[in-house]
């Protein structure tokens, strides 16, 4: 008998309730040892999974970390390592998934705060009106029932934006602060502490301190919009210097926007030019939607600049592709960044799902899958190209360790029903097995009937 954390979505009376994670008792191939108190089990034997080049492999995972990969091991090698067996024949290893760029404390919302325009400015305007209703309890509740939808899709590492504000203070702050303590060892979870604005001149005073508050309180990460600060250059700056103060990374949204005209991102790259990168921690620029509408010699420029200045980029296809390109009637420009030409600048290129079924986005799935397909479908990369963005580019925006399926890798894996690595991303199939330092951390089944 194997522990088996079987990941129950349907047992939550309410939609907003966090899904349950709890030990079964099951036969067969995910059978296990069903005591409660058992320590979790980190050895297993990967039976026939399918690599994303194509290849099927046997891989051995060895208290945490992958040990074998390779040809089918004989049956007694089975009780020599002395590890259960799992029968993944029909099943795609990959690593496990990384949401970089999530809004937790909004997420499911839509019903509640609704944008009848659509757009940017509407759905800020409908959350800034609104958030202050919302308790602190019932912004924990959504954002892990969020993040457990995430680890159940096969993520093992999230960063979560958190807004601060004269209307909520921390709130938001402390609910996801006690959502990363309670998933701790089932999924990484940074949260970026939003700055409101201004956060520049006498006025943004108030707010720079509450940011200061929040890191005081343990936020991992420094965040904010200073593209929309009355004073974006004044905003930038204080952003760049709490994070070599703090030695923390900064994570900020830059030109949500389809304007050519906005290019915070140049006065961020002019900054790190003259003062130098942060001491600690890599600075993500999230959004850059106006870099795609620049002439492609300002694009190739720009590009080249970030990758020289080593900040990472997140590109957020669902959210940008709702909220960008209203009112402009034909030929409207794809809400999306020029990931193209940062990624053949060498910059560092990650996917994130960005808002979660708000007033920012009202549709999206917590699959890190749908990144990635949005990413082949509107970014024109390859399935590839679009796993490493929501993997290896993923995990170094986010300063973690890279992991892969190789030998010596901790097992963050993820184990999606497909033939292949472009049936995973096409299909997105929900039936998953998810690893956490090998811990089976989440499994969800599917049966499907079809009456003829």
């Amino acid at each position: 008998m194997v522990a088996n954390l079987v990941w129950h979505a349907a047992a939550s009376a309410h939609p907003h309730s966090p899904p349950e994670i709890r030990n079964e008792s099951t036969s067969g191939a995910h059978a296990s040892d069903s005591r409660p108190a058992a320590r979790p089990r980190r050895s297993w034997l990967l039976a026939g999974v399918t690599l994303a080049d194509g290849a099927v492999a046997d891989v051995v995972v060895a208290g945490g970390t992958i040990a074998y990969v390779g040809p089918s091991l004989p049956p007694p090698a089975d009780d020599v390592r002395g590890v259960p067996k799992l029968d993944l024949r029909g099943f795609v290893l990959l690593p496990s998934f990384v949401e970089p760029h999530a809004h937790l404390d909004k997420a499911y919302t839509a019903d509640l705060v609704a944008n009848p325009r659509g757009d940017l400015d509407g759905a800020i305007d409908a959350w800034i009106g609104a958030r202050g209703g919302f308790s602190g309890a019932d912004v924990q509740g959504r954002a892990e029932t969020a993040a457990l939808n995430l680890v159940a899709g096969g993520a093992t590492a999230i960063r979560s934006h958190a807004d601060t504000g004269p209307d909520i203070g921390l709130r938001s702050v402390e609910a996801l602060l006690a959502v990363r303590a309670r998933l701790a060892g089932v999924v990484d979870l940074q949260v970026a502490a939003c700055g409101a604005l201004p956060l520049s001149g006498t006025d943004g005073a108030a707010n720079r301190a509450t940011l200061e508050a929040a890191l005081d309180e343990g936020a991992d990460v420094i965040g904010g919009a200073p593209w929309l600060d009355p004073d974006p250059n004044s905003a930038v700056s204080f952003l760049l210097e709490l994070g070599r103060e703090r030695k923390l990374p900064l994570d900020l949204h830059l030109d949500e926007t389809l304007d050519p005209r906005s290019l915070s991102i140049e006065i961020l790259l002019d900054r790190v030019a003259r003062d130098g990168p942060l001491a600690a921690g890599r600075i993500t620029a999230s959004h850059l939607v106006s870099l795609g509408v620049q002439t492609e010699a300002d694009q190739v420029r720009i590009a080249h600049a970030i990758a020289a200045a080593g900040v990472g980029v997140v590109a957020l296809p669902r959210s940008n592709l709702y909220l960008q390109g209203r009112g402009l009637g034909t030929g409207a420009p794809r809400g999306i960044t020029a990931v193209r030409a940062l990624l053949d600048a060498g910059a560092v290129v990650a996917g994130g799902g960005d808002n979660l079924r708000d007033p920012f986005t009202p549709i999206g799935r917590p699959d890190v899958l749908e990144t990635a397909s949005l990413l082949v479908s509107a970014g024109h990369l390859s399935p590839g190209q679009a796993l490493s963005a929501v993997t290896a580019s993923a995990r170094s925006v986010m300063g973690l360790p890279s992991v892969g399926v190789r030998v010596g890798s901790s097992a963050d894996l993820v184990a999606i029903r497909a033939t292949s690595l472009m049936d995973a991303i096409g299909g997105a199939n929900p039936e998953r097995l998810v690893f956490k330092s090998g811990r089976l951390v989440a499994h969800t089944c599917v049966v499907s009937e079809v009456a003829l």
